[in-house]
C-alpha cells in the first residue's frame, strides 16, 4: 500500500514513533528534500480520511527534517512551536508530499515553513520553530 512514486526512497529514521506513524519516504529535489507518505488504514479516522493528528505529525516530520538535514553532521532538533492550517482532507490511499524550507537558522533556533500537497492540491500549510541541540 505504501508504494512511493519514482524518486522516493524509504526514510531510515532511528525512532520507533516514526516507524509507527509512517512509513515516510524522501526525495532530493532542487536543493531540499521532499518527504512523502501514503495514507494507510492505520492513518484514517472513522470517516476514512486521514486523522488530523497524522497530518500534524507529518507536518512536524517534514519541517524538522529540513533542519536536521541542513548541516553535516546532521542536526538533532526538537519542536518548540508547530502551527498547522488544515485546508482539505486526505483519503485512504492518497499520496502526500511535504515541501518544506528553512526560513532562518541560527546557533540554537531554526524557523521553518511549508505545505503538504495531495497531487496539485495544497491540503495543509504549516510553520515550525525548532531548538537545535548542538554538541559542545
Amino acid at each position: 500500500m505504501s508504494n512511493p512514486p519514482d524518486g522516493f526512497s524509504a526514510a531510515q529514521f532511528d525512532t520507533t514513533f516514526l516507524d509507527l506513524s509512517g512509513p515516510y519516504f524522501l526525495k532530493e529535489e532542487a536543493g531540499h528534500t521532499l518527504v512523502g507518505m501514503r495514507v494507510a488504514e492505520n492513518h484514517v479516522n472513522y470517516l476514512d480520511i486521514a486523522h488530523g493528528g497524522v497530518l500534524t505529525t507529518f507536518a512536524d516530520v517534514g519541517l524538522s527534517y529540513q533542519v536536521h538535514a541542513s548541516e553535516t553532521p546532521r542536526l538533532a532538533v526538537v519542536t518548540n512551536t508547530l502551527t498547522t492550517n488544515f485546508l482539505a482532507g486526505a483519503k485512504l490511499g492518497d499520496w502526500l508530499v511535504a515541501e518544506c524550507r528553512v526560513d532562518r537558522i541560527g546557533k540554537r533556533i531554526a524557523y521553518t515553513s511549508g505545505s503538504i500537497r495531495r497531487g496539485e492540491d495544497v491540503i495543509m500549510t504549516m510553520t515550525g520553530v525548532f531548538t537545535i541541540l548542538r554538541k559542545g
